[in-house]
């Protein structure tokens, strides 16, 4: 039994199987990490302790800075879209519903979501590093000394600033999106800006603007406390950040693709 037992683990499916359950326990970790986190932002939201100079700073970085690469992304993704749908549907006889459809892809998805996909490569990549030096190089640690609360200085205007910029951004991405399909459907297809203006309030209405930015508020605020959880579990030195935001950065892509999923069903389904 002895010599049986030495040899599974010396086996390949022992050791496919020992990593999986590894990879399983890292990942409860850092979800239990995330969320015991942002309880601890709730906690310091309804206790009013908000560091307002630094709340003023994270939305400059979250608005302003990342606002270029939003725009652009977006902006990218609606020429892509319409160059190759607007001369079928023309051809097809369903010129008229272009902008409808433009429309209704960009603001209900494509605006939202490149978006987030845009600020988690800028600026939650750039949270995670940050939080993650200062874990390695012990200024957290010298934070506590203080007595001072690290979720209230590093979480809380992190997480508000995703929650208050990222629908500002999103609308203006999701505008600029609009206005990028239109001028791609003209100069592709001959489709007129009347006709595409006309039709894309067919089937637009408030509640898809609304889902929209509440949409935007939940990943902005998601973003930002994953990248700062992963940030400050940060261990190990410099390979330990690289980690961290390795790790930031792909739980934040899967974290608004499945809550862009949950969107979809609570109120498209």
């Amino acid at each position: 039994m002895g010599s049986f037992q030495k040899y599974y683990r010396q086996s390949a499916t022992y050791k496919i199987c020992l990593g999986l359950l590894e990879g399983l326990e890292k990942s409860l970790s850092t979800f239990g990490d995330i969320v015991i986190n942002g309880f601890g932002v709730i906690k310091c939201l309804f206790k009013g302790e908000i560091s307002w100079k630094e709340f003023i700073e994270q939305c400059n970085r979250f608005g302003i800075t990342s606002l270029p690469i939003t725009l652009s992304i977006v902006g990218m993704t609606s020429v892509i879209v319409a160059s190759q749908v607007a001369l079928e549907m023309v051809k097809q006889g369903g010129g008229n519903f272009v902008g409808l459809l433009l429309t209704m892809l960009i603001v209900r998805e494509v605006g939202v979501i490149m978006s987030g996909f845009a600020i988690i490569s800028m600026i939650g990549s750039s949270l995670a590093s940050e939080i993650a030096t200062m874990r390695v190089t012990e200024q957290i640690d010298a934070i506590e000394v203080l007595k001072v609360s690290p979720i209230k200085y590093l979480f809380v205007p992190r997480v508000m600033a995703g929650l208050v910029m990222m629908p500002p951004v999103v609308a203006v991405a999701s505008v600029v999106g609009v206005l990028a399909g239109a001028v791609t459907s003209n100069l592709a297809s001959g489709l007129s800006y009347r006709a595409f203006f006309d039709s894309m309030w067919l089937g637009v209405y408030m509640k898809d603007l609304g889902v929209c930015m509440l949409k935007a508020a939940t990943f902005g605020a998601v973003i930002a406390l994953i990248s700062c959880s992963c940030g400050y579990a940060a261990s190990g030195g410099a390979k330990g950040v690289g980690e961290a935001t390795t790790k930031a950065v792909v739980w934040s892509f899967v974290a608004i693709v499945i809550l862009d999923m949950i969107f979809a069903i609570a109120f498209f389904f």
